[in-house]
């Protein structure tokens, strides 16, 4: 699929048929692990929903309502994501330890490996769709879709290993490990997967406070800032980067040498309105080599008051 909406679209479809799948399933089997899976579906069937509307939202310009776009939603909408599942999985983790303190729970294991099959196939189908979306486009959404149908994928297959154990077990008349199988399985899969949510949850969060992305990103951006100002005469060169979602936002302080009946003509250029416009063209275009969608605002002083880290806080 090559467009965004399609994309989530798609997602969202399959995440309603698995969590309708499993909870069916979980009336026939008695399962909590297929339960925990249902429901984790079902949850992000509907997280999915709002997905879709906020992709459309971020490739929106700003607006007077929103001065600064609509990419901090994407960032809302993972990290919602993120709870969510981390919620879920916690649910799941108490419910399976009660479990097993009371003596576990009878499950029946052929209706379990049924759906166990299915769940596995679809989930690992949807992933892949995913990653060749990812070809076509750069979507935090999609990113952040494919890592949960990858972490789904893993937690079906173990269902459906564990199930077959437990097939293997009743054939060899095992009765007394039966009716822990699915506890301690559903206790696995969730200790195994929980740094997932965590990781999703913590970037997200990460970007609703404006921190510097990692250094991967935003040292090529420094880098590309440097070179585009190479052979102007500075003070001094502030860079702050943040990234809300998708979008790349620099803002850049140029502080200048101050104009002086003195200064040479060289540096009295630096005030000309038309060379900071070519200034600006300039870093934006090296930018953007680097990364894109990106929104470089490049400002040029001769006080570094105006560039100082607590020029908003401090008043001279």
């Amino acid at each position: 699929m090559k467009t965004e909406a399609r994309t989530l679209a798609f997602s969202a479809f399959m995440a309603l048929l698995i969590g309708c799948a499993g909870i069916i399933a979980t009336l026939a089997s008695n399962s909590q692990a297929i339960l925990l899976d249902g429901l984790f579906n079902l949850i992000y069937f509907s997280v999915a929903l709002v997905t879709i509307k906020v992709s459309k939202l971020a490739s929106r310009p700003d607006s007077d309502s929103y001065p600064f776009g609509y990419s901090y939603f994407e960032s809302l909408v993972n990290l919602c994501k993120g709870l969510l599942i981390l919620g879920v999985s916690i649910f799941a983790l108490v419910d399976a330890i009660a479990a097993l303190l009371t003596g576990g729970r009878e499950i029946a294991a052929g209706l379990a490996v049924l759906y166990a099959l299915f769940a596995t196939a679809a989930c690992s189908l949807t992933a892949w769709v995913m990653h060749r979306s990812q070809r076509h486009m750069s979507s935090p959404l999609v990113a952040a879709d494919k890592l949960n149908w990858l972490v789904n994928s893993v937690i079906s297959a173990a269902v459906l290993a564990a199930f077959c154990l437990v097939m293997l077990f009743e054939h060899l008349d095992w009765q007394t490990i039966l009716p822990y199988v699915d506890s301690v399985l559903v206790i696995a899969v969730v200790v195994l997967c929980l740094g997932v949510p965590i990781r999703m949850a913590s970037q997200a969060l990460q970007e609703l406070l404006n921190k510097t992305p990692e250094e991967t990103i935003a040292q090529p951006v420094r880098q590309a800032v440097a070179r585009a100002l190479a052979d102007t005469d500075t003070q001094e060169v502030r860079v702050r980067i943040v990234r809300p979602g998708r979008l790349l936002y620099v803002i850049v302080h140029v502080v200048l040498p101050a104009t002086t009946p003195e200064a040479s003509a060289d540096t009295s250029a630096y005030a000309s309105i038309s060379t900071q416009d070519a200034l600006r063209a300039r870093i934006d275009d090296e930018v953007r080599r680097y990364y894109s969608p990106v929104v470089c605002d490049v400002v040029f002083t001769a006080n570094t008051r105006w560039a100082a880290p607590s020029c908003g806080l401090l008043v001279e």
